[in-house]
């Protein structure tokens, strides 16, 4: 067998390597992508060209600023990165007003690095319904001058949008009920979409459960916002089930599109992440919770899961942020929101990459969220994670009555675990005989993220799933 083959040739375990090979299978379907927000609102920071060599160094390929700043822009340039750009809300009122202000703009903010610098997407402005200078209804006329002046230099290929924040909601619970504030709908709201839709783009959205669960921290589970295992939440709406904070608020501005009858725009995720440190009253903020949020949201990001709202719809995220700002003003949190410290040390070490999951980079906060807590005697079994959709199950079931070795008899036709006969349950059955033959090692409950440890026995009809052998 080809597992067998990888780990003669190398040192790994020959589940190891049989992990690695079925990570690198599923990295080869669509999934989603990660980038992290660059912000530079501090005084301690590395110059650019360093910055640029820690990402690469992580293999990061996408990348978001605040602004168009030339030493940013200029160290990007041949690195491959995918880059978002800013234009600001403070310049917004200009680019409204004038195209001319925009070419100029365009011209010396991204003609002047384009191609060498991988210039993506402009963000016109940043959660402008929220700026308390009141620039909301320049966001649209901004947004089309500086579409009209990239189509003038060629450069229509770079996608417009501006990223919004949840509070442009005026309901987000339950999901299925999302909608965007009256008031915004028509002047703001729908223009947007429109423009969306016209030109190819995507709505950004920034989703922080930080600030909910912070909120409501006697009413959200810690465990839900965090994506560990969780009884999860029944939409009462269309009765679809939600393990993570995240996705239902993600699919609450997705409910809210619809709403509009703008489903086909899609959206990416262009901030969320959970401050390592924080005041007495901001509930939850810490460094292991940090490591548990960003870490599994990068494993589920990157299993190319869809929520359940849009199953088929990838997730692009940018985490904020890479740094810890010490200049930006507020509570605690907001200059603790950094996956590095300025000296460029690892404030907590998680995955970012399908290679790091493969490899097994990840702290121990990860590491026990990843494999779950052990029952009383210590027992896990692994089962099928049902929102993982039927094609991922079907290949991580071929895998591992496969090449993986497991002990897939019991659910053949006639025998004890055949019914019920569901891909769930046939791939549970089949996903814990290979888990229990590798003793329960770290990473042997994946399947690319078709699958989940836990702590109490599987019920799948009459079946007993095995212990051990």
């Amino acid at each position: 067998m080809l597992c067998l083959y990888l780990s003669k040739q190398s040192m790994a375990s020959p589940a190891f390597s049989c992990f690695l090979l079925l990570l690198s299978i599923f990295a080869l379907a669509e999934s989603g992508s990660i980038g992290l927000n660059w912000g530079r609102v501090a005084n301690d920071l590395p110059p650019p060209v360093k910055v640029v060599e820690l990402l690469k160094s992580q293999g990061i390929t996408r990348v978001k600023l605040y602004d168009a700043y030339d030493g940013a822009l200029t160290a990007l340039a041949g690195s491959g990165i995918s880059v978002v750009v800013a234009l600001p809300n403070e310049q917004l009122s200009s680019a409204a007003s004038a195209q001319s202000f925009t070419d100029s703009w365009v011209q010396s903010s991204i003609s002047k690095y384009y191609p060498s610098t991988k210039i993506v997407a402009i963000a016109v402005g940043n959660e402008v319904f929220a700026d308390p200078n009141n620039t909301t209804n320049f966001l649209v006329p901004a947004m089309n001058n500086v579409y009209a002046s990239l189509v003038k230099y060629n450069l229509s290929d770079i996608s417009v949008s501006s990223p919004i924040a949840l509070s442009s909601l005026q309901t987000s619970y339950p999901t299925s009920a999302g909608s965007f504030k009256p008031d915004l709908v028509g002047p703001a709201i729908k223009p947007m979409l429109d423009f969306l839709r016209k030109t190819g783009s995507y709505l950004m959205v920034n989703v922080y459960p930080f600030f909910a669960y912070t909120a409501n921290s006697d009413q959200i589970s810690l465990d839900y916002a965090l994506f560990k295992q969780n009884p999860g939440v029944v939409d009462s709406g269309n009765g679809l089930k939600y393990s993570s904070l995240f996705d239902a608020q993600v699919d609450a501005v997705y409910a809210a599109m619809s709403a509009l009858q703008y489903n086909d725009v899609k959206l990416v995720v262009t901030e969320t992440g959970w401050p390592s440190k924080g005041d007495a009253n901001e509930v939850g903020a810490g460094a292991e919770n940090a490591a548990a949020y960003n870490g599994n949201l990068v494993k589920r990001v990157l299993t190319g899961n869809g929520t359940p709202l849009r199953p088929n719809n990838t997730v692009d995220v940018y985490l904020f942020a890479l740094f810890n700002e010490n200049q930006k003003p507020g509570p605690t949190s907001e200059r603790n929101y950094g996956l590095f410290y300025p000296d460029e040390q690892k404030v907590y070490s998680i995955p970012l990459t399908v290679e790091q999951l493969a490899s097994g980079a990840i702290n121990a906060s990860e590491a026990q969220v990843q494999t779950a807590s052990p029952a009383p005697t210590g027992q896990t079994w692994c089962v099928a994670n049902g929102r993982a959709g039927a094609a991922k199950l079907q290949a991580a079931l071929d895998y591992a009555c496969g090449e993986g070795g497991a002990d897939c008899r019991p659910i053949q036709p006639g025998s004890a675990c055949y019914d019920p006969d569901t891909l769930e349950a046939h791939a549970s059955y089949a996903f814990n005989s290979y888990y229990q033959k590798q003793d329960r090692g770290m990473g042997t409950c994946y399947f690319g993220g078709a699958a989940n440890v836990v702590t109490q026995p599987p019920k799948y009809g009459e079946c007993e799933f095995p212990t051990g052998y």
